[in-house]
């Protein structure tokens, strides 16, 4: 067959790891040689080196071929070689990789599987191998998370640290397998022989002494992890990352028994890529004496138990009463109040406990309709947001779906090629000599996504406009006029059904 004669063809090529069984080559080699005998010329390729299957979003590669194919956009392939059914992904859900090669099937470009002992033909028996074959891949690294756990906590009890930074106060050290030091680990150093591990070691003496002064503001002062932490900012006691001290960074040091020497693991389980999940203490590995403590055992121990004192241990009532104890003394409520209040509990306490802090006002009798206006404002937003996206959704079912995430993670929309779509909602709000202006809130890690921007009527019950925008420059809250000269740089969406057009004209499908 001549070269003129043969079909065109993609292959997509993927390697977790160095092993020689599927390195790229090998892969392209044995893809090559199914394709001269088949009668296919490979004129792309697309790879994803040292890239898991688990999930697609680290997988650039494929993400590429999923969006050339989708789009039109690719070159004059009409078919795409793979090596076998693992290569295409080890996804958890079995349907996740069908979903992906029903979209190429369905643009006219067909996936083989080079190594596959069946033809991917949609006959019964190929069917039945294909999904077989995906769920064995699956399951392969389900079965490979366990024993790499199993082998970490075994590690873990020995007194070696898995991984991560190692916080505030530590730092690492290169140690032997019997503990013989070796050299300290500076930041984004890793070791470089596999049989060597990792220890913690006290950090530099300044770090060292704030440790111990947070301990004993807590303990012996009586303050709050939102004292201590307004306290170190007013001190401008520095951090490696030269980020401010917050609730969240105070209590990690106060409660983390690494400060005193023990070595901890698996406090959260996020295998696979899914969410993480906090475990319970009885399901950690906990090695006592594991490390130098910058803090004894006994000052530890107190403050965990100070620390679950002040609401765990709490009924319902009794933390209602500390804030109407608060409200007696200030006449007022507010965020800010009950952070400076030694006595009262957190705020997250509050939302926890009773669903929001709006509600646990409403318990103590505090607070009229109009002093919530915002929060309803607020809250009818976050609806209209949810509505907005799935109604896109509905739009687009073959094109779009929605990442839902739970906590303090926003849905977000994700178009067949993996691009991420942020979903941005402004609310008119009265400004100067009352005029209306629309307020937007970038997402942080979302300003580097193409994003939807839908702007509310005066009201702020309806839609008034939508906005197409590659990404979003502005890293804090800005405000809209009606006719924006910043609209500019996006594009006005006449209709909701012509998103998809606008996203492939901007490059970010």
């Amino acid at each position: 067959m001549t070269t003129s004669e043969r079909i065109p063809a993609a292959q997509y090529l993927r390697m977790s790891t160095d092993h020689q069984q599927y390195s790229l080559d090998n892969q392209s080699e044995a893809i090559n040689k199914y394709a001269e005998l088949h009668g296919f010329e490979i004129v792309c390729t697309y790879e994803d080196a040292a890239k898991s299957g688990v999930i697609l979003k680290h997988r650039s590669g494929l993400q590429r071929l999923l969006a050339d194919v989708v789009s039109g956009n690719r070159a004059s392939y009409r078919a795409i070689l793979v090596y076998d059914v693992s290569r295409w992904g080890r996804f958890q859900d079995a349907d996740e990789p069908a979903h992906y090669e029903f979209l190429c099937k369905s643009a006219g470009v067909p996936i083989h599987y080079c190594a596959e002992t069946f033809a991917n033909d949609g006959s019964l028996p190929s069917l039945i191998m294909k999904a077989l074959k995906r769920a064995m891949a699956g399951e392969y690294s389900r079965e490979l998370g366990v024993k790499v756990l199993a082998g970490q906590k075994r590690l873990a009890f020995l007194g070696f640290k898995m991984g991560g930074v190692p916080g505030y106060g530590l730092r690492r050290m290169l140690v032997s397998p019997s503990k013989v030091p070796k050299q300290p680990l500076a930041s984004g150093e890793r070791k470089s022989i596999a049989t060597d591990r990792v220890v913690l070691i006290p950090g530099p003496e300044i770090e060292v002494r704030w440790i111990k002064e947070i301990f004993r503001m807590f303990l012996v002062e009586r303050r709050t992890v939102y004292g201590i932490a307004r306290e170190l900012n007013r001190k401008s006691v520095g951090r490696p990352d030269a980020s401010k001290w917050d609730y969240l960074a105070v209590y990690h040091i106060l409660s983390h028994p690494k400060y005193a020497g023990c070595n901890v693991f698996a406090r959260s389980t996020a295998q696979l890529y899914t969410q993480p999940v906090k475990l319970p203490k009885t399901q950690w590995v906990l090695m006592p004496g594991a490390f130098e403590p910058v803090v004894d055992m006994d000052t530890f121990e107190k403050t965990q138990a100070l620390l679950e004192a002040r609401t765990i241990t709490q009924s319902d009532e009794q933390v209602l009463n500390s804030l109407r104890a608060l409200l007696a003394k200030e006449g007022k409520l507010s965020l800010q109040l009950i952070h400076d209040s030694p006595e009262t509990p957190s705020p997250s306490t509050y939302r926890h406990r009773f669903g929001s802090l709006r509600r646990a006002y409403q318990l103590v009798g505090y607070g009229d309709p109009g002093q919530f206006r915002s929060l309803d404002v607020r809250h009818r937003t976050m609806v209209l947001r949810d509505q907005l996206i799935d109604r896109v959704v509905r739009t687009f079912p073959r094109e779009i779906s929605v990442i839902r995430r739970s906590g303090r993670w926003r849905s977000r929309l994700q178009t067949a090629g993996g691009t991420i779509v942020s979903v941005l909602i402004a609310r008119s709000i009265r400004s100067w000599k009352n005029s209306i202006r629309w307020q937007v809130d970038p997402h942080s890690r979302e300003r580097s996504s193409a994003t939807l921007l839908a702007r509310l009527t005066e009201d702020n019950e309806r839609f008034l406009d939508f906005h197409v925008f590659s990404n979003i420059d502005p890293k804090r809250r800005f405000r809209l006029s009606l006719k924006d000269p910043w609209l500019r740089s996006g594009k006005k969406l006449p209709e909701l059904d012509q998103l998809c057009v606008l996203l492939r004209r901007m490059g970010r499908t």
